[in-house]
């Protein structure tokens, strides 16, 4: 009896959840888990990325600084740069970074940034904040900017390690202007441009249609001075439409329509920021609805975009149906900790005065723009001038027109058909 008394007493050892031998991917706790390591790993390879990147151009500005200053002092001509690279490219098999090409890119590229007057000028640009990156209010600057020759080069240096390799060659190869090459570092730098994105805005010439200055918008007097700031450096006054290929007159859901289809095109020219949210975006009103045309996210601005597509020019009227539209989006549809809905109506034609007077007494943020189909093609020419499919289709005409004339001249005569012998 006393045996079986113990046998009862004792109990089994319980098995710690830890210890189990299998995880399930579809385990909440372990899919949270994994969530998180692969978001700490993708940052910590970004980071990583951003410093070789940064130590790099460090690297490329000072081999260029050395190769002029050489150059200078010794009186070394242009085989030095073909004998650095040969030398280099003995000391570091595979490497690709010191062909004479590249060398010459980074003497080019200290060279561009070094001149005094140059120099100055990118310090006080590039020195100033806009007053947000990102969304996120900047710290006032500490220390006053360099004055001085040294210090403007050693501030430069690191202003220029923001942006990898890659960009600066971009900005090197299509940019002459010093002006512009600073307000497109200075963009692709606040606003993380790809470099096809920068390439795109380039060749878009987005400098020459940024709104400065409050005109076609009033967004200084509707949002904070830091998100009004923000704002004007995204809202452009005339925005090129010509990757759509209209070239004659279309209705507002016409064009709309073919800016759907060609949606990826459109947000490039937009600006980089914009998220798609959707076309004819109904808002609803007691027993009533309406519809924006476009609706768009602005991931840095923070807050919802309204665009308004009107095929002529521009009426009061639109920026009180905007203004609407903007008061029931913000109380419908703004999240908790998004900004003031911004609405842009984009027509064919404004004035600049009748759009200042329409928006006088709007409280919520509305900017004018226009929009062209045709680039650098004189208002009055447009729709005068053929496509370029019809071109390539006289073109082909005129040269099946040209080759029977071409033979006589030549005396060649088409081969006529053997006939057989009777």
């Amino acid at each position: 009896m006393a045996k079986s008394t113990s046998k009862k007493q004792a109990k089994p050892e319980a098995k710690s959840p830890a210890t189990r031998s299998s995880i399930r991917h579809e385990d909440a706790a372990y899919r949270e888990f994994l969530g998180g390591m692969r978001s700490r790993i993708d940052a910590a390879r970004t980071q990583a990325a951003r410093v070789v990147n940064r130590e790099l151009v460090m690297l490329y500005w000072d081999i260029g600084r050395s190769i002029l200053e050489e150059q200078e002092n010794n009186g070394w001509g242009d085989g030095v740069v073909e004998q650095l690279s040969k030398d280099l490219g003995k000391r570091y098999p595979g490497t690709f970074g010191f062909s004479a090409r590249n060398l010459w890119d980074m003497r080019r590229f200290y060279e561009n940034w070094s001149r005094r007057a140059i120099m100055r000028q990118a310090v006080a640009e590039l020195g100033t904040p806009l007053g947000t990156v990102r969304g996120k209010v900047q710290a006032k600057r500490e220390k006053p900017l360099p004055t001085r020759l040294p210090g403007q080069i050693a501030f430069m240096r690191q202003a220029v390690a923001e942006l990898p390799w890659g960009h600066h060659l971009v900005l090197l190869n299509k940019l002459d202007d010093v002006s512009d090459r600073i307000w497109y570092m200075r963009q692709a730098v606040e606003l993380g441009w790809s470099r096809n994105i920068l390439l795109n805005q380039i060749l878009a010439q987005a400098h020459k249609r940024i709104v400065k200055g409050g005109i076609g918008n009033n967004f200084m007097r509707a949002l904070a001075p830091d998100l009004a700031a923000q704002a004007e450096e995204v809202l452009k006054s005339s925005y090129n439409l010509e990757f759509l290929g209209v070239n004659k007159v279309v209705s507002e859901r016409e064009l709309e329509q073919r800016l759907i289809e060609n949606v990826r095109d459109f947000i490039l020219e937009l600006g980089y920021g914009f998220c798609f949210v959707g076309q004819q975006h109904v808002l609803k009103l007691g027993r009533k609805s309406y519809a924006i045309d476009l609706l768009f996210y602005h991931r840095f601005l923070r807050c919802l975009v309204a665009i308004e597509l009107k095929v002529n020019e521009f009426e009061p009227e639109h920026a009180g149906k905007m203004d609407f539209y903007l008061n029931v989006l913000n109380d419908k549809e703004r999240a908790e900790n998004d900004n003031p809905s911004i609405g842009i109506i984009l027509c064919a034609e404004n004035d600049d005065l009748e759009v200042e007077y329409s928006l006088r007494s709007k409280a919520n943020p509305i900017g004018v723009a226009n929009h062209t189909f045709l680039h650098d093609v004189p208002k009055t020419m447009r729709g005068q001038l053929p496509t370029a499919r019809q071109l390539k289709a006289v073109m082909s005409k005129a040269l099946e027109e040209e080759r029977p004339l071409r033979k006589k001249r030549t005396g060649t005569a088409p081969k006529k058909p053997a006939t057989k012998a009777k």
